[in-house]
């Protein structure tokens, strides 16, 4: 098939390189380039950098809404458009510009978790099982018939990280087999009563919160890892917490404390244990390690 792809982050460049060695990608539409770091550089998309190196056209319009950019995708003649956390909306002549029309990635089991955030919000709410549903795009906000899913089990190791690698494998290979069964899948109807919205991360929702439970607390710093990441601050240096579990260590609400080799969070109904921790400008390093040279 002729394919636009638009996506931005690694989630959507996991896919777009798997569909690239099957089909023909005749544009890539992601976000514009941001000035980033002390040079004040502009850095582009993952998606945007590898499309380069390929040949491939990249478009990095600030908006789809205006008739002129509509005209330049539509003239582009492709069967379909798939996309994968772009970033931008999509509106509805962009969604009839194709036969195909467009398909979404969306990283969660739909209509469980429709938003930004699916992949954090999942680990955060105590789900047992994520996944990724392939959809087609409509006007709500990931209310799409539902064509193709595939599961991930959650458990008390996985971490905002390593679920959205898992899922964005699971996306590339879905959206490969959705496109070679396309004229045999049956689109699913989304049951609006089922889902929860997915709001996007805060930077105030890092500041470690010891009003919450100890298993709260474990699942939030378990799905905030590797961002945007819990943290706390000691002596004008900030910690981030990167992994944790529940501890039956006697609590002390809102400190933090040594014990040996270990570390432990008063949280509101017992304390956590902290196993992993990176200390500003340094690496991510078990807490034994920490704590060989420094002292809470």
């Amino acid at each position: 098939m002729k394919i636009v792809f638009m996506g931005t982050p690694d989630f959507a460049l996991v896919a777009l390189k798997e569909l690239a060695k099957e089909h023909e990608i005749l544009a890539v539409y992601t976000k514009e380039p941001k000035i980033s770091g002390r040079g004040n550089k502009l850095v582009k998309t993952p998606v945007h950098s590898w499309a380069e190196e390929q040949g491939i056209e990249v478009r990095t319009p600030k908006s789809l809404r205006n008739e002129e950019e509509q005209k330049r995708f539509a003239d582009l003649k492709a069967d379909i458009a798939v996309v994968a956390a772009y970033g931008l909306i999509l509106p509805q002549p962009i969604l009839d510009a194709y036969p195909k029309g467009c398909i979404n990635i969306h990283a969660s089991l739909l209509p469980r978790w429709r938003g930004a955030a699916p992949i954090q919000r999942s680990i955060e709410a105590g789900d047992k099982v994520s996944g990724v549903t392939i959809m087609k795009v409509a006007a709500g906000l990931d209310t799409g018939d539902m064509l193709l899913k595939g599961e991930v089990e959650i458990t008390p190791e996985t971490t905002g990280g390593s679920l959205h690698d898992d899922l964005a494998k699971i996306g590339a290979e879905l959206t490969i087999k959705v496109l070679k069964d396309w004229d045999n899948i049956v689109p699913e109807v989304q049951d609006d009563a089922l889902s929860c919205y997915a709001a996007k991360l805060e930077k105030e929702e890092s500041i470690l919160n010891t009003e919450m439970t100890a298993e709260d607390l474990c699942r939030k710093i378990m799905a905030f890892n590797p961002y945007p990441a819990v943290y706390f601050e000691h002596k004008d240096e900030r910690f981030k917490v990167l992994r944790a579990k529940v501890s039956n260590i006697e609590n002390q609400i809102g400190k933090i404390w040594q014990q040996g080799q270990q570390l432990f969070i008063g949280a509101k109904d017992r304390a956590v244990e902290v196993t992993e921790i990176q200390r500003q400008g340094k690496k991510a390093m078990s807490v034994a390690e920490l704590l060989r040279g420094y002292s809470f």
